[in-house]
């Protein structure tokens, strides 16, 4: 049988082995868990941890979606300020989200260090570059918060943060040195290592069909048998289909795209010298970053377009010459995209959809630190924690109508900004 090919350069390089295992027949648990990224897996650990029963299902393999065609960028709070967070949780719901979240990539890393995690983990923070005089204002308001927060981060004039990049095109930068880059695939699949050497069951190649109540609890049927449990935890953020009615509708699903060089070796040394992990502060936002081989990745919101010798190469060729006209002409080995989910206040969602089934859900691009949080506190409140305890409040289902009008306008000016960008 063929190999399938990759779904990105994460899964090519990960050193964490594939899991799979099939699901036969019939089965009850405590848990079952739909979805193999972030979230599921997080949920599984620290459900496991804590004696539940769970069950995994993925349709296709771990990472298969958003988890593993990430940036790797495990970035401390949300994609809004923290004071844009208050104001729009309330002075204590906002700060408890903030602390928490700030706290996040610590956890990430305790993660990776007490389950020996093989993926490229590196601490030396990330970059958020400035791309105009505007973007460093923002930069600044944030760091102001964080700051008085008594968080580690570093506003950075353009000629430091310029070394640090091995770029003059940004306008300084924000610093966070809570911050850090991991494969995030090697990461996906060490949780689901973990998780199942905890006691989890974890089934790939397994769809879920349909949910149905059974008197306390569920009925989860598959393509491979029911599984029947007290509890059902949704983990499928972007990639979430027609399991639940109305739960695809919450969210506006936008594209990420990214292509990986060759290994550039001595060539790519005075890029991100340090290993930070950048992105920056544009409307249509860009990322950059090393791997642990010397390749540059650099990515933006939209699709693939063309393949490897397309208009998306075309950009990312025009990209890296701007950034670093001495770097010479590059190769490419790969390219990919995947799907976010972004919510029109960009705050995640946590939705009690029936009693006993839930989903974390509109991680806004942000999905390592609340998929790993959001995961373990699904586990802390079945293990007899408190609604009132979850790092957001519950909320209903609400539709969001222009999301299908918003999804085409912007993969519009995602393709606009990519042959603009590539003349």
């Amino acid at each position: 049988m063929a190999q399938a090919a990759a779904i990105s350069l994460w899964d090519a390089s990960a050193e964490e082995r594939a899991l799979s295992s099939p699901m036969t027949g019939d089965c009850a648990t405590e848990l079952a868990i739909v979805g193999g990224g972030f979230t599921g897996l997080s949920t599984a650990l620290h459900a496991a941890e804590r004696g539940i029963d769970c069950q995994v299902l993925e349709a296709r393999q771990i990472g298969y979606g958003g988890s593993g065609r990430n940036v790797g960028l495990v970035n401390a709070g949300l994609w809004l300020p923290p004071q844009d967070v208050r104001k729009k949780l309330g002075e204590k719901r906002g700060a408890a989200l903030i602390k928490t979240l700030g706290e996040a990539p610590g956890y990430v890393q305790s993660l990776i260090e007490r389950y020996q995690i093989r993926c490229e983990v590196t601490r030396s923070g990330t970059i958020h570059a400035a791309h105009s005089p505007k973007g460093y204002q923002d930069l600044a308001r944030r760091a102001e918060e964080w700051q008085r927060l008594g968080a580690p981060v570093d506003l950075l004039s353009r000629e430091a943060v310029g070394e640090l990049i091995g770029s003059e095109a940004f306008y300084g930068g924000l610093v966070d040195q809570r911050a850090g880059t991991i494969n995030p695939m090697g990461y996906v699949r060490g949780l689901a290592r973990a998780a199942q050497n905890t006691g989890a069951k974890v089934a790939t190649g397994v769809t879920a069909k349909r949910l149905r109540r059974d008197g306390d609890g569920w009925v989860v049927e598959t393509d491979s048998g029911n599984v029947t449990a007290k509890w059902v935890v949704l983990g499928t953020n972007a990639y979430s289909d027609d399991l639940w009615p109305g739960l695809k509708n919450t969210f506006t699903p936008i594209h990420y795209f990214q292509l990986a060089t060759e290994p550039l070796g001595e060539r790519g040394r005075a890029i991100l010298k340090s290993g930070q992990g950048l992105w920056d502060t544009g409307p249509i936002m860009f990322s950059l970053r090393r791997d642990a081989f010397g390749r540059l990745i650099i990515g933006s919101m939209g699709t693939v377009i063309g393949g490897m010798h397309g208009l998306s190469r075309r950009w990312a060729e025009r990209t890296l010459r701007r950034l670093f006209p001495d770097l010479g002409k590059v190769a490419f080995e790969e390219c990919w995209d995947g799907q976010i989910a972004m919510t029109p206040d960009h705050l995640p969602r946590i939705h009690r959809l029936a009693e006993g089934l839930y989903t974390p859900i509109g991680y806004n691009g942000r999905g390592i630190t609340p998929g790993t949080i959001f995961g373990k506190a699904m586990a802390e409140l079945l293990a007899g924690g408190r609604e009132e305890d979850l790092p957001l409040p519950i909320t209903e289902l609400k539709p969001v109508k222009s999301a299908p009008f918003m999804a085409r306008l912007y993969q519009m000016a995602f393709t606009a900004n990519q042959l603009w960008k590539s003349i």
